[in-house]
């Protein structure tokens, strides 16, 4: 195919914002009841709703919720495991009123909590159907009608009748977060995980372990300088989790009586950060062989511990996995992606001892020209800590690709410097349509595992302790850097974007007198620490602790890492964008850094949209916040958009 040179970043595609988010749905967890087999599924189309999916025997998929319903919880906002099923019927908090839900097959949903005092003022999630089905056990997240905010909200375990509305009974309470409720499998004993101010759940957790007959509860794992996470019930009754206790999230086994052994032990990550509830990142065969994910530089895989003990890595495509779940003796089910393809739900069977794949709910078929897709290439670079000393720091590099164009003779693509959220979670190495959206133009993307990242272990996740806005800000600049030295892109055409934090990423890296940028793109970014610090939500209300230092006692290093006090050192353009309702970054933040770049005369662009919370789950937003970032580009890098997609320039004031 002949092969048509056009600026970069103004190449026509076909992978548009109404193609990203066409039919687009967000697969996140799955459950196996008998020969079902059930997901949820995010839908932008439908306002971002999660819709609960089951999948019969004979192949058979059936949306479960009415309209109007909406599976998901805002324990700690994030929310996570706000379902779950047993024997076809469904249990679920529903997004409006967050109240408990039953639905029985072929009936209509009955609540089973209380209407609280305010709207939303309870919250549930995180739930265990006892064994003899007559109970649940689950987090409730309780917001008082009087209360001064985050101080005054209580994380609680809780039991409620399984069948009918009923007062819940308070079990666990005192410890600021609980999560991971777990009954035994004779309903006698109850595990838990808790943590307290002002640690993190990747931080310090404790496992404990209640004899509910006694009232006696017994420390399993966990305390200062470990998170442990994931408590599975065993029918031996021992219990599984992942600890890491030797410097990464590796599986352990208890046997009442207080013995710990390991049972998985890998220089890889089996865990992830505990951002929303209910992840499921291992499960147990009936031959005692486990299966399980883990991240090994940069990617996710699966792999087989064997009831030899042996540990094999699984030959099996997925570079990221969101869920694992048991699916009879010798089965599992996943939801998992690739580097081609988006998140499908796949059966692996073991019957005998060798993987086979079945998919389940396969990935939208894109219909992309596979020689259009930007494969992401992990890479390592030269870096430095908070002192300055050396190290390597790590990235997913996405060169551009177009099997129709390519760029001018003798030139170099423009950089996107991507930066994930968190800022304790990770780059995923799956197709994103938003990033081969830009790739597919011409863009060169860079999706950067600063220092603080998941995924590489505990001591590489510490370097961000007390070095938020610095060591995260010198891996994106060390990053772009490297690429430009090594004339894989344009060095004066750098662009850097984040989203949450991110965007406070993207902010302090342009705020640097030697910033390598030339724009950035903030989404819903923290532009003002001291501001966060006082207003945000109970879950992240003490993060800034561990990696800014506490406050107000060091209200010297907020200021000084604060965008929003450094706005003679921002000259370069910037794009805003901002959901009305976000509770985790509230929406002054954005305004003041816009109303700053105004005062001064630079470069900005600033929407807001209306309705939406931390991050944009409504597909006309989704659009909007694409082809407006898009059009941000190419007024300050000088290119045109492709006439044909009609895209609604965006304005940027003080552009001359």
């Amino acid at each position: 195919m002949t092969v048509t040179g056009l600026p970069f970043g103004s190449w026509p595609t076909s992978i548009t914002s109404e193609f990203l988010v066409a039919a687009v749905v967000r697969l996140s967890e799955v459950r196996v009841d008998g020969t079902d087999v059930y997901w949820s599924e995010g839908r932008p189309t439908e306002g971002g709703r999660t819709q609960i999916v089951r999948r019969g025997a004979d192949g058979t998929v059936t949306d479960l919720l009415p309209d109007g319903l909406d599976a998901r919880t805002a324990v700690h906002e994030y929310g996570g495991a706000a379902w779950f099923v047993r024997d076809g019927v469904l249990w679920f908090a529903n997004w409006a009123d967050q109240r408990v839900y039953r639905l029985e097959p072929g009936g209509v949903p009955v609540p089973l909590t209380p209407i609280p005092a305010v709207p939303r003022g309870d919250r549930y999630g995180d739930g265990d159907l006892a064994p003899d089905g007559t109970a649940v056990v689950a987090v409730r997240e309780h917001h008082p009608a009087d209360g001064r905010g985050a101080i005054d909200v209580r994380n609680e375990i809780v039991r409620l009748s399984a069948d009918r509305a009923s007062p819940p009974e308070v079990l666990v309470s005192g410890a600021d977060f609980v999560i991971s409720p777990r009954l035994s499998s004779d309903g006698g004993s109850l595990a838990w995980v808790s943590w307290d101010h002002p640690s993190m759940p990747w931080d310090d957790t404790v496992l404990r372990v209640r004899d509910l007959a006694t009232g006696a509860d017994t420390v399993v794992a966990g305390g200062p300088g470990q998170s442990v996470l994931e408590p599975r019930w065993q029918p031996d009754g021992s219990l599984l989790f992942l600890s890491d206790r030797g410097g990464w999230w590796n599986l352990y086994r208890w046997a009442p009586g207080g013995t710990v052994a390991p049972v998985v032990e890998l220089s890889a990550e089996i865990g992830v950060p505990a951002w929303r509830l209910g992840s499921a990142r291992y499960t147990v065969l009936d031959d005692g062989g486990v299966v399980f994910a883990r991240w090994r530089d940069g990617y996710d895989g699966l792999g087989l511990r064997r009831p030899d003990g042996s540990v094999t890595d699984l030959d099996l495509p997925f570079s990221s996995i969101a869920a694992i779940a048991r699916a009879g003796a010798d089965a599992v089910v996943v939801v998992a992606a690739t580097p081609t393809t988006e998140p499908g739900v796949y059966r692996i069977d073991f019957g005998d001892g060798t993987p086979h794949l079945e998919v389940l709910r396969p990935p939208r078929e894109l219909g992309l020209d596979p020689a259009s897709v930007s494969v992401p290439e992990p890479i390592s670079f030269p870096s430095v800590d908070r002192t300055g000393a050396p190290r390597t720091a790590h990235a997913l590099f996405y060169p551009p690709v177009n099997s129709r164009y390519g760029g001018p003779a003798g030139e170099l693509p423009p950089l996107l410097v991507v930066i994930h959220g968190g800022p304790t979670s990770s780059a995923l190495p799956v197709l994103s349509l938003s990033t081969q959206y830009w790739t597919s133009r011409g863009f060169a993307v860079v999706d950067v595992n600063y220092g603080g990242s998941a995924g590489y272990g505990r001591d590489y996740r510490e370097l961000l302790a007390d070095a938020w806005g610095v060591v995260d800000v010198a891996d994106c600049m060390a990053a772009a850097r490297w690429l430009g030295e090594h004339g894989r892109v344009d060095p004066q055409r750098l662009a850097i974007r984040g989203g949450s934090a991110g965007g406070y990423t993207t902010l302090a890296a342009l705020a640097r007198a030697d910033t390598p940028f030339a724009a950035g793109a903030d989404h819903f970014g923290v532009a003002d620490l001291e501001a966060l610090a006082a207003e945000t939500h109970k879950f992240e209300s003490r993060y800034l602790d561990g990696l800014i230092g506490e406050y107000p006692a060091r209200r010297d290093v907020y200021r000084e890492r604060s965008p929003i006090h450094h706005i003679d050192r921002l000259r370069k353009p910037l794009i805003v964008l901002q959901g009305s309702e976000d509770p985790v970054v509230p929406p002054n933040q954005s305004q003041m850094i816009v109303e700053a770049l105004r005062a001064r005369r630079i470069p900005v662009a600033s929407l807001v949209f209306e309705g939406e919370q931390h991050g944009f789950r409504r597909a006309e937003n989704i659009r909007r916040a694409l082809d407006a970032e898009l059009s941000f580009y190419g007024q300050v890098f000088g290119f045109e958009l492709p006439p044909a997609e009609g895209i609604e320039p965006v304005t940027v004031e003080n552009l001359t």
